[in-house]
Parts: C-alpha cells; sequence; structure tokens
C-alpha cells in the first residue's frame, strides 16, 4: 500500500531542520507522489545534504510497478542496499496519509513540523528513494513509514546493517501522531 505524504516546507527549511546542506534544491514544499520528485537528505564526507530523486525505485525483474515502500528487508532486491550507508537516506516529511478504519487519514507529529522517515535510494536508471516501513500498530493502522527521532538520524546513515536493523526492529519512534488540522 502507497503512503502518500506531504512536504510542506522549503529546501532551506528542511535543511535547517535536518541540519543538511540545502545546496540548489528548488524544492517549495507540497504533496509528494510516486514517481514524482522530492529532497532527500543523503550523508557525505561534510555532513548531510538534501539532494533530489524521484519517489519510487523501480520494479524487481518481474514486476510492473515503482517500489515506494520496503517491506521485506530480507529481499535480495533490498539487501544489498540496504547494507550499505552510502544507499541510506532520511526521508522528510510535515505529514503522510495512512489507512485507518477503511478511511484516509493524514498524520502530523504536534511539536516536530518536519519528520524524518528511514529511506534507501538508488541511481539505476533515474535518481529514486524508497520509504522503510514497519509493521506496528497505531489504533487500526497496522503498516507505518520508519519515523526516526532526531537522536538515531546519523545512526541510519552511517550505522553497519546490524546496528541500523536495530532501529527497524524498534518499530516508528514513539512520537504522538495525530490526525492532521487538531
Amino acid at each position: 500500500m502507497v503512503h502518500p505524504y506531504r512536504l510542506d516546507a522549503s529546501a532551506a527549511e528542511i535543511g535547517a531542520a535536518l541540519d543538511a546542506d540545502p545546496g540548489k534544491d528548488a524544492w517549495q514544499g507540497g504533496a509528494v507522489v510516486p514517481g514524482g520528485y522530492a529532497p532527500v537528505v543523503v550523508r557525505q564526507d561534510r555532513g548531510r545534504r538534501l539532494v533530489p530523486r524521484q519517489w519510487g525505485v523501480p520494479p524487481p525483474p518481474r514486476g510492473v510497478q515503482v517500489v515506494t515502500h520496503v517491506r521485506n528487508l530480507e529481499s535480495p532486491f533490498w539487501i544489498g542496499t540496504l547494507r550499505h550507508t552510502q544507499f541510506r537516506c532520511l526521508v522528510p516529511a510535515t505529514s503522510f496519509c495512512a489507512t485507518r478504519d477503511g478511511r484516509a487519514t493524514w498524520l502530523v507529529a504536534p511539536g516536530r513540523p518536519i519528520l524524518a522517515f528511514a529511506g534507501i535510494w538508488r541511481d539505476s536508471e533515474v535518481p529514486s528513494f524508497a520509504i522503510l516501513t514497519t509493521e506496528g500498530s497505531l489504533g487500526q493502522i497496522v503498516s507505518l513509514p520508519l519515523i526516526l527521532p532526531s537522536a538515531h538520524w546519523d545512526e541510519w546513515l552511517s550505522a553497519d546493517w546490524k546496528q541500523a536493523q536495530r532501529l527497524v526492529a524498534l518499530g516508528h519512534s514513539p512520537l504522538d501522531l495525530v490526525p492532521a488540522g487538531r
């Protein structure tokens, strides 16, 4: 299931919130849809940098649709990417959509205007990215993007895979997510 998200912040605001160089990214905010471009934060020699990527990794050999979310971390399609720190990224978001009780609900985290999802990126035909999801429960929502608290951003971007896997095992951070507009 695709969990659409929004990133209602400029590149400069994202850079300030995630301690990343916004570079020349022209992002001005808005909805992010599969196949569309959005900024992600990657680790570079001198810190973090905002780079544009297309949301949705080209499908595996027998697939037909781009892959927007990573669920099976043991899949041969993902494991090589996950094990190499240079392919991990932070995906900034201001809200995201989840299905609760059969209805789409937009969620936000009060007091945290910009969230960071755990993500991976690839440079195949098109520089692209996907978001990791976790199995957990928030009411009737059973699959959520993996939201990383700021204390774990560097760990996700630079730790070896065994250490980074612990973040995935913890599930989404214990944020107080509420419906948007409250």
